[in-house]
């Protein structure tokens, strides 16, 4: 069953550096089965954390690139009218955001900030491992 799905950006950091970890596997499940879903303010996170120097080293040249594009090509925009302020760190807001509009099933995390408010307005906040537990 199809369904839709926010990913946290640190999922997506490690499905680019590492495409076989439980992070990797859980985006690509994601991929094939379901309906990602992104905002401006979750998108542009994602591209900014994976142009940090820091990670270079791990990616060959063009990886980013590809990778966005991929992420971007298979995703569904969802604008936020308006604010969630709920989250312990503000700045994990923005995927409580794209999850409520977006109407998702299911938000993908590693983050213990968003994990700690399992479920929100429905929507079930899981770990990779327990997103691929789910069959």
């Amino acid at each position: 069953m199809e369904q839709r799905i926010v990913i946290d950006t640190n999922v997506y950091v490690s499905r680019a550096l590492r495409s076989h970890s439980i992070p990797g596997i859980a985006v690509a499940k994601a991929w094939r089965d379901d309906v990602p879903l992104l905002s401006d303010a979750t998108w542009g996170e994602l591209k900014a954390v994976l142009a940090r120097s820091k990670f270079v080293p791990y990616l060959q040249p063009g990886q980013v690139e590809l990778f966005l594009k991929g992420v971007w090509e298979i995703s569904e925009l969802v604008s936020i009218p308006s604010p969630i302020r709920v989250c312990r760190d503000p700045r994990d807001d923005k995927f409580l955001e794209v999850a409520v509009h977006g109407r998702a099933d299911i938000l993908v995390t590693g983050d213990q900030d968003l994990l700690v408010l399992h479920p929100f307005h429905g929507v079930a906040i899981l770990t990779p491992a327990e997103f691929l537990e789910r069959e």
